[in-house]
């Protein structure tokens, strides 16, 4: 219906009334089923970078103190122990989506939703009557840019997910956290009102901000505050006053994910034990550093990294491997501007690199891999429009370099750009099916096989 609309209204119209429709849709979903934020403690975790991996993190934690949780993110959705993949290549789907997916968590017993908020969301409405008791902001980078209008645009959309814990918008019941004490053996017997908390990485320039908004709760986390630490591609870990963490997950990113939801749960006094048992029960998130397991010594990791920073620092995460990329990045029709950027980070940190296709949209695919290509300057560069084979390709040099070397070089193939993304969007709307992790097995093992 709003596609169509988009096309039969002149598009100064359909601009000024927009956002009305969308708000009315917001609030249309919400009466529908009955308003559920309002009977949940709604956490919502927003940013550019470590959501999705924060949103899990914070789950797990809650799991392991005994709550039962929803949880909604760019990976999958998840309502108590029933879970199910997320094929809408959108982080935060649509108004009657949420309020329904809401509504259902209120049936099933849920105590907490878990929410990836989004700054396209909240441009669309999606944020309204979800009424977030709690907000984490992991931090920004510029993304959306062309959709927004500008970085500041951009900014002000997060900044409007935050807004909305700046008054009490619980008005038909009287919430409660169920929080966790130390004083008491059962963590789920002492409910209390603790108002609403913005959780805000202060590492991020952008920290601040959140952080002057008139909400009741402000905890700011920054990688300071953490000592003895310790990130590698195998794993990372940190201390954070008694709390001691070893986690699975690699990379200083994912520490500071840790920290961001180590600051709720502590808001929540959440026991140190719980909080150490939730994180490190974690072997890996998908399409997150996903490893591809195999025995030949080689590291092939699949990562959704697709912006400059998330780039570098997966880059960064393997600094002491001969690092080939399988690099796509740049989706058609969008933030332009990376392109080359993409390509020079490629050409800085990695030692081979593949240019290969991602989400073309209507836009030629071998135009988007040549914008990236001016970035490459120094290093060996080949262009496999095909992602399928680029995988491949990418694991064959692996295996060969490595075979040639032995024990000289640590080698890693590092895909990057779609994660978990279910298809390859593709001109005229053709959406091709797709997981990178998947592919990545299927050709390693037809590999071995020959």
């Amino acid at each position: 219906m709003f596609k169509i609309l988009k096309k039969i209204i002149p598009k100064s119209v359909f601009q000024f009334f927009q956002p009305t429709y969308h708000y009315l849709l917001a609030f249309l979903g919400a009466l529908i089923y009955r308003f559920p934020a309002q009977k949940l403690i709604v956490i919502g975790v927003t940013g550019t970078k470590g959501k999705t991996t924060t949103v899990e993190l914070v789950n797990a934690i809650l799991e392991s103190t005994g709550y039962k949780t929803a949880l909604q993110s760019t990976l999958r959705f998840k309502i108590a122990k029933k879970e199910k993949r997320n094929l809408f290549k959108m982080s935060m789907p649509g108004r009657f989506f949420m309020q329904k997916f809401l509504r259902d968590a209120v049936t099933a017993g849920c105590s907490h939703a878990i929410i990836e908020m989004t700054s396209e969301g909240a441009k669309q409405f999606r944020h309204k009557f979800i009424h977030p008791d709690a907000l984490i902001f992991t931090n920004l980078a510029p993304e959306h840019i062309e959709s927004h209008g500008s970085y500041e645009k951009y900014l002000q959309a997060k900044l409007s997910i935050a807004r909305e814990l700046e008054s009490p918008k619980k008005k038909f019941m009287k919430k409660v956290w169920p929080v966790s004490t130390r004083r008491s053996e059962d963590f789920l017997k002492e409910p209390f009102s603790l108002g609403s908390v913005i959780i805000a990485n202060t590492d991020d320039k952008e920290g601040k901000k959140f952080l002057a908004l008139n909400i009741q709760n402000k905890i700011p986390y920054s990688l300071n505050d953490a000592i003895n630490v310790k990130a590698t591609e195998k794993g990372s870990s940190f201390q954070l006053g008694k709390l001691v963490v070893h986690s699975k997950l690699p990379g200083i990113f994912n520490v500071s994910n840790m920290l961001g939801a180590i600051a709720l749960a502590k808001f929540m006094n959440i026991p140190d034990e719980k909080i150490k048992k939730g994180l490190e029960d974690i072997n890996f998130i998908r399409g997150r550093m996903e490893k591809i397991e195999n025995n030949l010594d080689i590291d092939i990791v699949v990562d959704y990294a697709h912006t400059p920073d998330s780039l570098m620092a997966v880059y960064g995460t393997y600094n002491s491997h001969m690092k080939i990329a399988v690099l796509g990045n740049t989706g058609g029709g969008r933030d332009t501007w990376k392109r080359k950027v993409m390509g020079e980070i490629a050409d800085k940190y990695c030692d081979q690199i593949i240019l290969t296709n991602e989400d073309p949209y209507d836009e030629d695919p071998r135009k988007i891999i040549e914008d990236v290509k001016v970035g490459i300057t120094k290093k060996q560069v080949e262009i496999i429009i095909d992602r399928r084979e680029a995988i491949a390709t990418a694991i064959k040099k692996a295996l060969t370099i490595k075979k040639e070397s032995g024990d000289k070089y640590k080698v890693a193939v590092l895909i990057t750009g779609k994660g978990t993304d279910p298809y390859i969007m593709e001109a005229g709307g053709k959406k091709t099916p797709w997981d990178d992790a998947e592919v990545a097995r299927e050709e390693l093992q037809t590999i071995l096989n020959k």
